[in-house]
């Protein structure tokens, strides 16, 4: 018989998206939010191009043979080649982060993982990188913590989150 988690066992996440949606809008930061079924991969919210305007974004989570972390934001057209971003990150071999420690360092599940969730990474151990083609887009889409959800805003309001919450990140041409 297979184990099953209820969502009733699951733990809270550690920042809400409803805390997320709050932040924002008491830090001016304007956005567009659409509310959709979940989506759990980018092929899957495909059709929400239709309906939601701007550049809709994917997000890996990677770390290096010596256990560096990145999350690394990109328009879903941006072609990601991991060996040339190693060497374009200067880090050894990549390769993807488990749901264990996307949880332990983004307090996010597989499904909904976001340039937001940096804000659950206290310590500052992973390095976020966002894509040099995504950020000259008028309009980027991401999940707010929940992959049922999409909000919509201006590269410069994801950038004004960052400064809010004192964090580093590096804009990148990522090498496809």
């Amino acid at each position: 018989m297979q184990n099953l988690v209820t969502p009733q066992a699951l733990p809270e996440l550690p920042t809400t998206p409803d805390a997320l949606l709050k932040m924002l809008e008491t830090a001016r930061i304007t956005f567009d939010l659409h509310h959709h079924a979940p989506i759990f991969t980018v092929a899957e919210g495909e059709h929400l191009k239709k309906t939601i305007p701007g550049t809709h974004c994917r997000n890996l989570f990677v770390r290096d043979k010596k256990g560096v972390m990145f999350l690394v934001v990109a328009a879903n057209e941006t072609l990601i080649d991991l060996k040339k971003l190693q060497e374009t990150l200067g880090c050894g071999r990549l390769s993807f982060g488990s749901p264990e420690r996307l949880w332990q360092y983004l307090g996010i599940r597989p499904g909904s993982v976001c340039p937001f969730c940096i804000i659950n990474d206290k310590d500052n151990q992973v390095s976020l990188i966002l894509d040099a083609a995504m950020m000259e887009a008028d309009i980027v889409n991401y999940h707010p913590l929940d992959n049922a959800m999409t909000i919509g805003l201006k590269p410069e309001a994801l950038l004004a989150f960052f400064d809010l919450i004192g964090r580093d990140y590096r804009i990148l041409e990522l090498p496809a």
